[in-house]
């Protein structure tokens, strides 16, 4: 009876998708309609789900749809800073994940040739800034 119970938990629990495992087009429904304070976690997560998607093209060769990806990783990463900086939430949490993020468009850098680069390089250059930004707006000075 047990061993029955467990098959069938297990069972519906496989069938269940977790939240963690929504797609990107899903994610970026759902920032539209999220409060601000909400969005910066919804676009590190939009921003890191197309992370994964330009190594796996990149290691394919489709360099057209790793760029566009690539892009997003750009766009969605800067819209993370936009939202922590105006709502004064998950701006530590937004840093470490763009270093992160950053550090892994490092590591695809390595494994590309010369012309497959540039964009990356951009993107590096980009969350840098972002990370910079976001850093600044954590530890303003203050005046003397």
């Amino acid at each position: 009876m047990i061993a029955v119970l467990l098959a069938f938990v297990s069972a519906s629990a496989a069938a269940v998708p977790h939240r963690d495992e929504a797609s990107v087009e899903e994610l970026k429904a759902r920032l539209s309609s999220a409060s601000v304070p909400d969005r910066p976690h919804i676009c590190v997560e939009i921003a890191e789900k197309q992370l994964t998607e330009v190594d796996k093209l990149y290691a394919a060769s489709d360099v057209e749809r790793a760029q566009a990806s690539l892009t997003d990783v750009v766009t969605y990463s800067e819209m993370a800073r936009d939202y922590a900086i105006q709502s004064h939430k998950y701006q530590k949490q937004a840093e470490i994940a763009v270093r992160g993020m950053a550090r892994r468009l490092t590591g695809i850098l390595h494994s590309l040739g010369g012309d497959e680069q540039v964009p990356v390089k951009d993107a590096v250059t980009k969350l840098e800034r972002v990370r910079d930004d976001l850093l600044s707006s954590m530890f303003k000075k203050v005046g003397k």
